[in-house]
């Protein structure tokens, strides 16, 4: 009997402890390229069995001994599993660096409402550029860049989204760039300062299309590009780049000016680390350029700075970004002639340009219980502008910008965005004349999820603009948008929004004479008004090893008000003058695509994108359209890239095309008036402004794991084609990289 009871109890023991007998595994997750940690990955270790991190990315859970698999899932990032053997007792430590799956619909933005969301989600257009498409071609320079971007267009630093914006003489824009959400543009001249923003260390660029102004203001009429520069990681990085290159003979031998070869070369270093509880940064970019163009060489140095504190506060960061560079160079303005002297700059038009900019950004930022989030941000910035013999264009500008920003939690299905923003300027030139400016604004923008598959977004905005004390009437715009997902990647959206520009100083109050140009002031030129809408839809694409996204878009658009640089007779005499007068219509459409596949060990990424747009004149009197084609506007653009990795080489072809410019000033085919601003002109035009087809292409190979050398190939079909008139753009050039990543 006692040996029974023994024995039973022994086996109940045996039971027992088999049965408490447990090992504990912890650890963090975190994204492989940024080293952030990832909240709310699911962490799946047996059948009905798991776990989800927190928001610093940490798991722990406890299991029975043995042999378990764990799975880590997280939408957009591909699944990773471990095998673990847990003995009783046990305290293992398993940390996870997960990679991203290549889904363009996943992508995570924050310029179209402020806050992060997915591209999916979204009721407008957006275009992401990644950071490896700017390195693979070469570009170092935003406005190319920009230019090489589906359905946009800068002519001479005049960015256009859609047809939206035509071409005003490097003053005034109706697309705002951001730099971090802030504006960077012009205090004076209202233009964005290209030279300077910060191509070397961005994560992406974001462009928004269409109105824009209930969430940023004047001059996002036409809409934003958001350049959104790189965080530091856990792992530290160091990125740099040496390059290379030349320009060979135009097609047209009579055009040829030079005896050396026309060069340039540029060089770039970055590095982003964190310091304990500090994020830092550091780019600097260089650039020589020994222009195709007589008197258009330039010299440019860049330089920008990145700090961020993350508080032992939980939640709360802050810190500063700066950026600040200096250009040494000569805009080229007016050809010579079109015969011989198109490359070739009209002497009584040069004027060197010494430009220097500094900007800081201090901002400090609070969130806590992901239900509420605080920023400030403010932008001090400085530039100006020296002309060595032309002493009378000489000109500085001083600029204050500050912005407070709520995103708050109202309820499970309601969020609310809202702010305050300020702006003050300071002009002092002899160009535009001394002057100061006063901007405040307030805005607030709904979200609303009454169910899980649709959102909607309604904003209102109220600003008021004063310069030289003179106020301008209080202008509220709103916005208000609707996506909905109809299927497991099937996304529908309509949008409306109201823009709206106030004249920069410049076309207000600018008078000079380059060459046989004159610029008149026009202090009565009043603000630009309109407003977009669009329908779209989005697929995702999963077929296979193929994914990505197509897009399809109708939008319409309506501009009151334009201001253009009209040519006539003015007190004074002959020239230009800023005036509203151009009343626009634009409706269009537009389809993009992108996929992604891996078919071992080749990589392949395509996309596509063709815009279309029917831009004309419409008549306020008679409440009808014209048959008048808006100036600088083309009907057709159309770009697509290929791009593949096979071992360690990569291949790439980007191809642009892009349909006749329709209509352009008067000035330049008027008898009376074309031969004396651009000799050659009319004749050319009319034999050229056919439009055009590029081709760029480019080879890799990696000679290390964090070594490259690269070769691009810009204009391979060395095709002659203008921007605005008299602007001839650049035949085929050649360029070398070495770069670097460790």
């Amino acid at each position: 009997m006692r040996f029974c009871l023994v024995t039973a109890a022994l086996i109940l023991t045996l039971a027992t402890g088999s049965a408490f007998a447990q090992g504990k595994v912890t650890g963090k997750v975190t994204d492989i390229d940024t080293g952030d940690p990832l909240p709310g990955v699911y962490v799946i270790y047996g059948k009905n069995s798991g776990t989800v991190t927190d928001n610093k990315g940490i798991y722990s859970f406890s299991a029975d001994t043995g042999r378990i698999i764990l799975a880590f899932q997280f939408i957009g990032y591909r699944t990773a599993t471990r095998n673990v053997s847990l003995s009783n007792g046990d305290d293992i430590m398993i940390d996870i660096a997960m990679q991203t799956e290549t889904h363009e619909i996943d992508q995570v933005v924050v310029s179209a409402d402020r806050m992060e969301h997915k591209v999916s989600e979204l009721t407008v257009s957006i275009d992401v550029i990644k950071s490896d498409f700017i390195a693979r071609n070469h570009l170092t320079d935003a406005q190319e860049l920009i230019n090489k971007t589906s359905g946009i267009e800068v002519l001479d630093g005049q960015a256009s989204i859609r047809g939206g914006s035509g071409f005003s003489y490097g003053v005034g824009s109706r697309v705002l760039a951001l730099v971090d959400g802030l504006p960077m543009m012009a205090a004076d001249g209202g233009n964005i300062k290209w030279n300077f923003l910060p191509v070397e260390n961005l994560a992406q660029v974001e462009i928004i299309k269409g109105a824009s102004s209930v969430l940023y203001g004047s001059s996002a009429l036409n809409g934003i590009i958001n350049f959104r520069t790189a965080d530091a990681s856990n792992i530290p990085i160091t990125k740099f780049f040496i390059e290379a290159g030349i320009f060979g003979k135009p097609s047209n031998k009579e055009w040829i000016w030079w005896n050396t070869p026309r060069v340039y070369s540029s060089a770039s270093f970055s590095h982003l680390r964190k310091a304990g509880r500090n994020d830092l940064g550091i780019g600097i970019n260089l650039l020589t350029d020994n222009s195709y163009r007589k008197y258009n060489d330039e010299k440019l140095g860049r330089l920008n700075l990145r700090f961020k504190h993350h508080s032992r506060t939980d939640g709360l960061s802050y810190g500063f970004n700066i950026n600040t560079g200096r250009t040494r160079k000569t805009d080229f303005l007016l050809w010579e002639d079109a015969e011989r002297g198109a490359l070739v700059q009209d002497t009584s038009s040069v004027s060197g340009l010494y430009s220097n900019y500094f900007s800081i950004d201090p901002f400090i930022s609070m969130s806590k219980n992901s239900s509420a989030r605080h920023d400030l941000k403010t932008r001090i910035q400085y530039s100006e502008n020296i002309f060595p013999v032309r002493k009378q264009n000489d000109a500085q500008a001083f600029s204050v910008y500050g912005e407070y920003q709520l995103w708050h939690k109202l309820t499970s299905f309601m969020d609310i965005t809202s702010g305050l923003s300020g702006y003050y300027s300071v002009i002092t030139s002899m160009f535009f004349g001394d002057h100061d400016g006063r901007n405040i604004a307030g805005f607030s923008q709904f979200e609303i999820r009454p169910f899980e598959r649709l959102k909607a977004v309604a904003g209102i905005r109220l600003e008021q603009n004063s310069l030289d004390g003179i106020n301008d009437r209080i202008v509220p715009v709103f916005r208000a948008g609707i996506n909905y997902q109809a299927a497991g990647f099937t996304f529908l959206r309509a949008s409306f929004g109201q823009g709206y520009r106030y004249p920069s100083i410049a076309e207000k109050h600018a008078a000079t004479t380059l060459g046989s140009v004159r610029i008149f002031p026009n202090p009565y030129v009043g603000s630009e008004s309109g407003w977009s809408s669009e329908i779209g839809i989005k697929q995702g694409i999963s077929i296979g090893n193929l994914k990505g996204q197509a897009d399809l878009s109708l939008f319409y658009s309506r501009y009151d008000d334009m201001i253009e640089y009209i040519f006539g007779l003015y007190p004074g005499g002959l020239g230009f003058q800023a005036t509203n007068i151009e009343q626009a219509r634009i409706v269009g459409a537009e389809i993009e695509t992108g996929v992604s596949g891996e078919f071992g060990n080749v990589k392949t990424n395509f996309s596509a994108g063709y815009t279309y747009i029917y831009p004309v004149e419409y008549n306020s009197y008679e409440k009808k359209y014209t048959d008048i084609y808006l100036k600088y506007r083309r009907k057709h653009s159309l770009k697509t890239s290929l791009s593949t990795e096979y071992k360690r080489f990569d291949f790439g072809l980007v191809i642009y095309m892009r349909s006749k410019i329709l209509n352009i000033d008067d000035v330049f085919l008027n008898p009376l008036s074309r031969e004396m601003i651009l000799p050659g002109f009319y004749d050319y035009w009319g034999k050229h402004n056919n439009g055009y087809f590029l081709a760029d292409g480019n080879i890799g190979f990696s000679v290390t794991e964090g070594l490259d050398i690269s070769i691009v190939v810009k204009n391979i079909t060395n095709t002659e084609y203008m921007g605005r008139p008299g602007d001839i753009q650049p035949h085929r050039n050649y360029s070398i990289r070495l770069s670097g990543r460790f």
